[in-house]
C-alpha cells in the first residue's frame, strides 16, 4: 500500500513541479536558459589550484563548489552604497546598485544585471528543486539563482551570494578583469 500511495503523489506532484519550471524558464525575458553547465564554453578555465591561490575560503566555497551563504550572513545583504558590483572571480562588471532591493530573502537581490551578456543562466536541478542558477559568464562561477518574483521592471529577483562580489563604490577604480 505504501508503494502506491508514493507512485500516487510522484504522479500528482512531478507534472506541476516541471510545468512549474517551465513556467520560470518562459517567463525569464531576454535571458536564455542553458541546459548544461558542462556543455559550456566559458573564456576563464583555471586549476583547483589556481582559484584556491586566487580565492579566499569562503569566496572559493561559492564560486566553484556551487556554495551558499546562509541567509542574512552576507556583508551586502543590507548594504545600499551607490557603486557597481563586480564578480570576485573574474573582475566583470555584473550589477549595479541601482538595480538593487531589498527582497527580505536574505540575500542581495538585484532585479536586473548591467548587461544580459554578464551572466549566464543555466537549469539547476539538484537538491530535489528545479531553480535556475546564475553564474559568471567568463568563468561560469556560481553566483546565485534568479527568480521571478521581482520587482518592475523585470519581475527577476538575482539572489546573489555577498561572497562572489566585490563591490567598488561610484567613482572608485573597477577590479581589473581577469582574461585567460
Amino acid at each position: 500500500m505504501r508503494r502506491y500511495t508514493i507512485a500516487l503523489v510522484l504522479l500528482l506532484v512531478l507534472p506541476g513541479f516541471f510545468s512549474a519550471a517551465e513556467s520560470q524558464t518562459r517567463r525569464l525575458k531576454g535571458y536564455p536558459v542553458q541546459t548544461d553547465k558542462e556543455e559550456l564554453d566559458f573564456q576563464v578555465q583555471l586549476s583547483e589550484q589556481e582559484w584556491r591561490e586566487r580565492l579566499t575560503d569562503d569566496q572559493y566555497y561559492i564560486l566553484c563548489e556551487e556554495g551558499t551563504e546562509y541567509a542574512f550572513s552576507g556583508k551586502y545583504d543590507k548594504f545600499y552604497e551607490k557603486g557597481t558590483y563586480y564578480s570576485a572571480a573574474t573582475g566583470q562588471p555584473l550589477f549595479s546598485s541601482e538595480t538593487k532591493f531589498d527582497s527580505g530573502s536574505g540575500w542581495p537581490s538585484f532585479y536586473a544585471p548591467i548587461d544580459a551578456d554578464a551572466v549566464t543562466l543555466i537549469e539547476d536541478n539538484s537538491l530535489f528543486m528545479r531553480r535556475i542558477e546564475v553564474v559568471d559568464s567568463l568563468s561560469g562561477a556560481h553566483l546565485g539563482h534568479v527568480f521571478t518574483d521581482g520587482p518592475d521592471p523585470t519581475g527577476l529577483r538575482f539572489c546573489i551570494n555577498s561572497d562572489a562580489l566585490i563591490f567598488v563604490p561610484e567613482g572608485g577604480e573597477p577590479p581589473e578583469i581577469m582574461e585567460h
